[in-house]
């Protein structure tokens, strides 16, 4: 599916657009004089889901070299890790390329109950409209995408009444090669992105708004730097989401205000 082939000329090109470039994305920790606080909460297991954006190719196996994929699940989870050694963080990837909501709902005793999170982070739902679009025998109904939704938010929940819930809204821009195919795809987006919307306050979750990212970085670069086919981030797009993330989160887990410049 991918078939985006950017050769060196094109990439430095783009990151003088863009005004970026590897030496500006060390961590604001690194840059900053600001001391680390001490986590209020130790020990927290977090728990990336999704599709292949938290996927990231990730590893199947226990090698700590590719066990977090290349997304921004490894850059949220990276920088956390090495700012706060001695806290006993733990970070966990269970994305899988191509899921919808149901698919996660088929393995969510294994992939998610078992693993007895303390921050769940899921972003799901463009595979869902990609159902709906190619007319999919597994497509569901708007309906029943937010009842799937909150059941599985509901179980997580009902077993720790004290998680901490991050809801991702899903995107779609007219980019790569699904750039023809932005009218019939980006409005089934937003529905599902209102669902997640609602489904965020009922849950008092961390909602994190990746379009809007979106739309703010195509004013310093085209929207093809940060996402390639119309989904998929680039290196930069998952930088930009993983910044986000930790700046949203950080409303809830104080010891983040660090990264804040």
């Amino acid at each position: 599916m991918n078939n985006f082939k950017p050769n060196r000329r094109h990439f430095l090109k783009l990151a003088t657009i863009a005004g970026v470039g590897t030496a500006g994305l060390a961590t604001a920790c690194a840059n900053s004089s600001r001391k680390p606080e001490k986590p209020e909460r130790e020990n927290l297991t977090f728990l990336f889901q999704g599709d292949s954006i938290t996927d990231g190719n990730r590893g199947r196996t226990d090698d700590p070299n590719h066990i977090l994929g290349h997304g921004y699940c490894f850059a949220v989870s990276s920088r956390i890790g090495a700012d706060f050694p001695e806290a006993g963080f733990q970070f966990i990837n269970r994305g899988i390329s191509g899921n919808t909501v149901t698919d996660l709902s088929n393995r969510w005793q294994a992939d998610a109950l078992d693993l007895k999170p303390d921050v769940l982070s899921l972003l799901v739902g463009i595979n869902d409209v990609n159902a709906l679009v190619e007319g999919s025998e597994a497509a569901i109904d708007l309906e029943t995408f937010e009842a799937t939704y909150r059941a599985l938010l509901s179980q997580c929940r009902a077993q720790n009444p004290e998680l901490l819930i991050v809801l991702g809204l899903p995107f779609f821009f007219a980019s790569g090669w699904r750039k023809d195919f932005y009218e019939q795809w980006h409005p089934l987006t937003l529905q599902r992105a209102e669902v997640v919307k609602r489904i965020a306050a009922d849950f008092d979750a961390v909602l994190v708004d990746y379009p809007r990212v979106f739309d703010e970085a195509q004013q310093r670069a085209p929207i093809d730097y940060w996402i390639w086919d119309g989904v998929h981030p680039t290196v930069f797009g998952h930088e930009l989401m993983a910044r986000e993330w930790i700046k949203q989160v950080s409303e809830r887990l104080q010891f983040l205000n660090v990264y804040k410049q």
